[in-house]
């Protein structure tokens, strides 16, 4: 396990550099300037500014110029949060982003996984497609139309949740919902398919027949298999909730590092893009890390190479 996890490590550096590049290229290579918005700046104060951060420097100088940079693990300097690193912006926004993510990521592993057993248990009984309306209603809204769906009912309507800002718990309810509630229903049906065919093997068949109930069969023989898959999409899924949706960050005015990326997009804050993108991309990789190294105990039969 040691060496595989050596190994994933040493893939994900050039993993990461490609990510960077591509980043950097297709940032400068947009036409315009992050700076050619300003309201009438004049020429000399302009090149002045594009000086301080060398954009007046040919392309492949600003390559290798941002490589130096983030071989020391600076990310630059924010372009439009003067005074401020990108550092500083994620170092401030990525625990806000966490927070959500893990509140959403719950969510979805409870909900969705309760959903699965449920249908997987109940197929084709009322509770089977009471849970897969559920779960086909989740995958069908997306995540900004729910968002204003859940602040329109319970902030607007019922007025038992606030519907922006993160100032206590209650504040996370609403947008952990929104993000989280789409994912659940994806597991739900991943859940239910992978019961329904371990149901079908001649373990469950030899259990039943030693007399052993279906509750004990379902609980202690086939969910141990039947979890496999959901184990599989966990790597992207924990990556994606963790660093919190942009639109739903956006949605529910969440100091996260969706918020900040929204806005620098917006504003080509191109360190600021290209970092928040660098800090995704290295959750994604550590991720499925982690869900590899999890096979063995989910499934012994699995051994890493």
């Amino acid at each position: 396990m040691l060496r595989f996890s050596l190994r994933r490590i040493l893939w994900a550096i050039p993993v990461l550099w490609l990510v960077a590049t591509l980043t950097f290229l297709m940032m400068h290579l947009v036409p315009g300037g992050p700076f050619d918005r300003e309201k009438k700046l004049p020429p000399e104060i302009k090149a002045n500014i594009e000086a301080k951060y060398h954009l007046d420097q040919p392309l492949q100088i600003q390559y290798i110029l941002y490589l130096k940079r983030l071989i020391q693990g600076d990310l630059g300097p924010s372009y439009k949060y003067v005074g401020r690193t990108v550092n500083d912006v994620i170092s401030d926004s990525l625990p806000v982003s966490m927070q959500l993510g893990f509140a959403a990521l719950m969510l979805s592993l409870l909900g969705g996984s309760f959903m699965g057993i449920i249908s997987g248990a109940f197929a084709r009984t009322f509770w089977d497609r009471l849970s897969l309306f559920f779960a086909t209603a989740g995958i069908s809204i997306p995540n900004f139309v729910l968002g204003a769906l859940l602040i329109l009912v319970f902030s607007h309507y019922l007025k038992v949740l606030p519907p922006a800002l993160w100032e206590d718990a209650r504040s996370v309810i609403l947008p952990a919902c929104a993000l989280g509630l789409g994912p659940a229903a994806y597991i739900a049906r991943l859940v239910r398919a992978s019961i329904l065919d371990e149901m079908h093997h001649d373990y469950v068949r030899t259990a039943r027949a030693k007399g052993f109930s279906e509750m004990r069969i379902l609980f202690h023989h086939v969910l141990k298999n039947a979890i496999t898959p959901v184990i599989t999409i966990l790597g992207p899924l924990t990556a994606t909730l963790v660093t919190g949706s942009f639109v739903i960050e956006f949605i529910f005015s969440v100091p996260g590092m969706g918020k900040f990326f929204i806005t620098a997009v917006s504003n080509r804050d191109y360190p600021l893009i290209m970092g928040v993108t660098l800090v995704y991309a290295f959750l994604i990789v550590l991720a499925n890390l982690i869900v590899d190294l999890l096979y063995p105990f989910a499934d012994p039969r699995i051994k890493l190479q």
